[in-house]
């Protein structure tokens, strides 16, 4: 009889690897740099799934390498991830008082610390990327392709570019063409990148690099989804930030453009395409299966 995938222990366990690690890399609250650390930390450690590190690390486990190896990669990567939540919530973008259930940044430090808090974030993360005592057992070449993916993932090309379209499309009507184009950005890249470059750390065969790519390609688009519904359908204690907000602040999302029941079935077939992403690996890839449904069942 096989035994039954542990998915809740497997994220806590990997959940508390990553905290550690994060509490390690980044500076204490002291000296000079107390002001900017303190503001760093406070959205860092204020909570959070920590997906794109465990997908980062569950990747590189999948084509039998060891997550140790990854984790400076996977917490810079929820470096940068926070840096995004402090922008988007900021007055001038998406103007949000709560994030994962506690005032967002810009609320307790101000605009201009949070600003910097976020701008800080995301060069650490690059510093935590090419630090040599952290990234010595990463050669040159693979790591230097990792920095170029995450780069591309986090800028213009990636995330960045994604939020000034869906900034372009509030108040507007998109098409669903233009919407998975936007989202691919701003959501997925960093998800894809997330597990790409678990699956390079991991020395993955070119084949696997490959499959590995496109399932995160597919849960990034299907998380965003996910997201757009539970705006709709979740509570703001489930959430930990305020309800509707996209339906009020005339959004383009797949519910609004396609329908609440049409959203869940394109979400459902985007996690279908994952899992079939996976279908040369074994039970390796297992946790990443599970993480999958996950994406699709989750209410927060």
């Amino acid at each position: 009889m096989n035994e039954i995938f542990d998915l809740k222990t497997y994220l806590e366990e990997k959940r508390a690897l990553v905290e550690e690690a994060l509490g390690q890399y980044l500076p204490k609250r002291e000296g000079i740099y107390k002001v900017i650390v303190n503001a760093m930390r406070y959205s860092l450690f204020v909570g959070g799934k920590r997906l794109r590190p465990i997908l980062c690390l569950t990747a590189t486990e999948t084509v039998g390498g060891e997550s140790k190896v990854a984790l400076p990669v996977a917490c810079a990567l929820e470096l940068i991830h926070t840096y995004s939540l402090i922008h988007d919530d900021l007055p001038a973008m998406d103007n949000d008082d709560l994030r994962r259930g506690e005032p967002t940044s810009h609320k307790v430090f101000g605009e201009a610390l949070a600003i910097l808090a976020g701008d800080a974030l995301l060069t650490e993360a690059f510093y935590l990327l090419t630090h040599p005592q952290l990234a010595h057992s990463i050669s040159n070449g693979p790591l230097l392709s990792i920095v170029h993916l995450i780069a591309k993932a986090s800028g213009f090309r990636g995330m960045v570019g994604g939020q000034v379209m869906d900034l372009a499309a509030t108040g507007k009507k998109i098409n669903t063409k233009e919407l998975e184009t936007m989202d691919k950005q701003k959501t997925g890249a960093l998800i894809m990148a997330s597990v790409e470059s678990g699956a390079i750390l991991g020395d993955g065969t070119r084949d696997q690099i490959k499959a590995l790519s496109k399932y995160g390609y597919h849960i990034g688009l299907a998380f965003q989804i996910i997201d757009d519904i539970l705006d709709i359908e979740g509570t703001t204690i489930e959430l930990g930030k305020q309800t509707n907000v996209d339906q009020k602040k005339k959004k383009s999302t797949y519910p609004s453009i396609m329908g609440l029941s049409r959203a869940k079935k394109l979400a459902s077939n985007h996690i279908k395409e994952a899992i079939n992403a996976l279908v040369k690996f074994g039970k390796e890839a297992e946790p990443l299966r599970a993480i999958a449904y996950y994406i699709k069942d989750r209410r927060h």
